[in-house]
């Protein structure tokens, strides 16, 4: 199953797909070129995240850099997960993984 149809089978509407896969891009890149993220908010605590917890996780990882100084901050600013479904956040991190 592809991003596309991952997204979609959370009821994401078309308009949105980029926006929640950038999202996601970006925590897995700051991780990947060592940008120093908040406890909790780092990629591999992503993939890690199992059962019902990930949205819930995820919303909260998104709130935390939203609320960073500077760069962080800014590319984060008003970041919102569309993600009701756990199983398709998952899935979605682990096709970016």
């Amino acid at each position: 199953m592809g991003f596309c149809h991952t997204l979609r089978h959370d009821g994401i509407d078309y308009g949105d797909y980029i926006e929640q896969i950038t999202s996601l891009l970006f925590v897995k890149m700051a991780d990947e070129r060592g940008v120093k993220l908040p406890e909790g908010c780092d990629w591999q605590t992503l993939v890690n995240e199992s059962g019902t917890k990930p949205t819930d996780h995820y919303v909260d990882v998104l709130r935390r850099l939203d609320d960073e100084k500077g760069l962080l901050g800014d590319i984060f600013a008003g970041a919102l997960s569309r993600f009701t479904n756990p199983v398709n956040l998952k899935r979605l991190i682990g096709l970016i993984d």
